[in-house]
């Protein structure tokens, strides 16, 4: 088995176990993008969270599940972080099929390729075939991002100005909970407005769908911009993960190969504040 790249290396072996819930929902295939490991923003506790609640045959890791840009400025690895992947690994002993398609923020992955890391495939791109025999495109999708690839310096200016943003979330959304106001991400905000302003996303989308045309399969598998939809609207399904900073949105694939977006975040929400069905034993004085 490959050793893991520094300064990575020891994160699996120094970590604790953590067990899953006997309850967990298997479906055929999963596919989790844009965890960000690495980084305050990541919402590591709602994705070990669901997935207690959730397994898979198989499972894809569409890439910038580490986040290396940030962890090169600053360590920080909280148990959490470690927990999540403890939880992938622990899935991948007991037989499901973990593939990794690194992103442009765990790019040091990358130079892995073919090798192996306790059971996990790193490979560039995938072809998933689905139950209903329909082939997708599995890629993290930054090749097609023009940012990324042809202006590297703004990509990582953009990457600083989106961490700013989620940090000062933070604290305005204590201060909308005190007044009484639900939950509101002023850097997603932020992000679709400027990148609506300039059709990024619906060039991103175009771009990826072209290229699954290109590869004649069904359907493509994406992360990358943050924004999770499925929608068949160039001509192919294009499916899109979202992210575990702020969406926490994933994909899974039931047993006859429908497609389901599953938005844990909301769902976590619904279950804290569904009112009790049962009143409560009273307590005698």
């Amino acid at each position: 088995m490959e050793t893991l790249p520094s300064p990575f290396a020891g994160l699996i072996e120094g970590a604790f176990e953590v067990n899953d819930a006997p309850e967990a929902h298997r479906y055929r295939s999963l596919f989790l993008s844009d965890v960000h490991l690495g980084t305050k923003g990541c919402q590591a506790d709602l994705l070990l969270d669901f997935l207690r609640y959730h397994d898979a045959d198989t499972i894809y890791l569409v890439g910038d599940i580490v986040d290396g840009w940030r962890l090169r400025s600053g360590w920080y690895w909280p148990q959490a972080h470690n927990d999540v992947v403890q939880k992938l690994l622990r899935k991948s002993r007991k037989g499901t099929r973990m593939v990794y398609l690194p992103g442009n923020h765990d790019e040091f992955l990358r130079d892995y390729y073919g090798n192996h890391f306790g059971g996990i495939e790193v490979v560039e791109t995938a072809i998933h075939e689905g139950a209903d025999g329909k082939r997708y495109l599995v890629i993290h999708g930054d090749v097609f991002d023009v940012v990324v690839r042809h202006a590297r310096w703004l990509a990582f200016l953009g990457d600083g100005a989106y961490t700013a943003a989620l940090g000062l979330n933070t604290y305005l959304n204590w201060a909308r909970r005190k007044l009484g106001f639900p939950y509101w991400s002023l850097s997603q905000w932020a992000k679709l407005k400027v990148k609506n302003a300039v059709n990024f996303i619906g060039r991103f989308e175009e771009a990826v769908a072209t290229e699954a045309r290109r590869h004649k399969v069904d359907g493509v598998v994406c992360g990358h911009i943050h924004h999770a939809v499925i929608h068949d609207s160039f001509g192919v399904e294009y499916i899109n993960c979202g992210d575990w900073v702020e969406s926490c949105t994933a994909i899974v694939e039931h047993a006859d190969g429908r497609f389901e977006l599953i938005d844990w975040a909301r769902q976590s929400r619904a279950r804290v504040s569904a009112p009790l069905l049962v009143e409560p034993p009273r307590v005698a004085a």
